[in-house]
Order: structure tokens, then C-alpha cells, then sequence
């Protein structure tokens, strides 16, 4: 398994893995005196790219040239996720709301500060202010 985490869902794992069940580790060993057992945590840079397949390909905050996006891939009984994002001196909060149950997580709406933006995206503005993201999926 490439999540860290499931070799600790039992104190049984997480006593043969002895590594954070946060971090990707570059080796899960296969020897008998070894087997599980994983090494080489903080050396690789898999732990970054687990992070960027989190936030960016499952709830899906993409920032790209300013402009920021919403494209969640979610399963379909997640509810509702926040994200507080902070651009320079301004927040954003996003909450992200699963009104229906479908696999499709197709943004429905995007409403910022109460407004509905039909383009689905917004430019980021460094101005201090703290923004309120809505964005419905369907």
C-alpha cells in the first residue's frame, strides 16, 4: 500500500512498521526479520507529493497564475470539507459542500462572498481581506 497509514491501522502494524504513518517511506522491507518494517521516511520527496495528491487531486485547490479553482475528487459520501487558503495578506475560506451523493463532483456553483461567479473561479487578490468561498457540488 503507498498510504502510510495503513500500516498502522492496528498497534499490531504500527509496531511492525516503526515509522510516522504520515509520512511515505521509501522502503517497506520484505525479509523475514524485517518484513513490514518501513525505512528511508523524511528521505524521499514522496511525502510532498502526497500532500500535493491531497490537496490539489482529492479536494482539489488548484492555484494556477492567480487564479484560484475548485475541482474536488472526492468519494461520494463526503459531506463537506473547509479550506483555509491564505494568498499574501488576504483569506480565503472554503467550504465545500456534497449535496448529492453522485460520483461526478461536478462544481454546481461557485459563490464568493455571497456572489455566484459562473466562471467557477476567482482571481486570488493580496488586499487583506478575508473571503468566503462557497462551492456546491452536484
Amino acid at each position: 500500500m503507498i498510504n502510510p497509514i495503513e500500516h498502522s491501522k492496528t498497534k499490531e502494524l504500527a509496531l511492525r512498521y516503526k515509522v510516522e504513518p504520515y509520512v511515505i517511506s521509501a522502503d517497506v522491507y520484505g525479509c523475514s526479520n524485517l518484513l513490514g518494517r518501513g525505512g528511508w521516511t523524511w528521505y524521499t520527496g514522496s511525502s510532498s507529493w502526497f500532500y500535493k495528491a491531497g490537496i490539489e487531486y482529492i479536494l482539489g485547490l488548484k492555484v494556477n497564475h492567480g487564479i484560484l479553482s475548485i475541482k474536488p475528487c472526492i468519494p461520494k459520501d463526503w459531506k463537506e470539507y473547509k479550506i483555509r487558503y491564505e494568498y499574501g495578506s488576504s483569506v480565503y475560506n472554503i467550504y465545500v459542500k456534497n449535496l448529492n451523493e453522485s460520483e461526478s463532483n461536478e462544481v454546481a456553483e461557485f459563490i464568493v462572498d455571497g456572489q455566484k461567479i459562473e466562471e467557477k473561479q476567482i482571481k486570488l487578490i493580496d488586499n487583506g481581506r478575508i473571503y468566503e468561498i462557497e462551492v456546491i457540488i452536484k
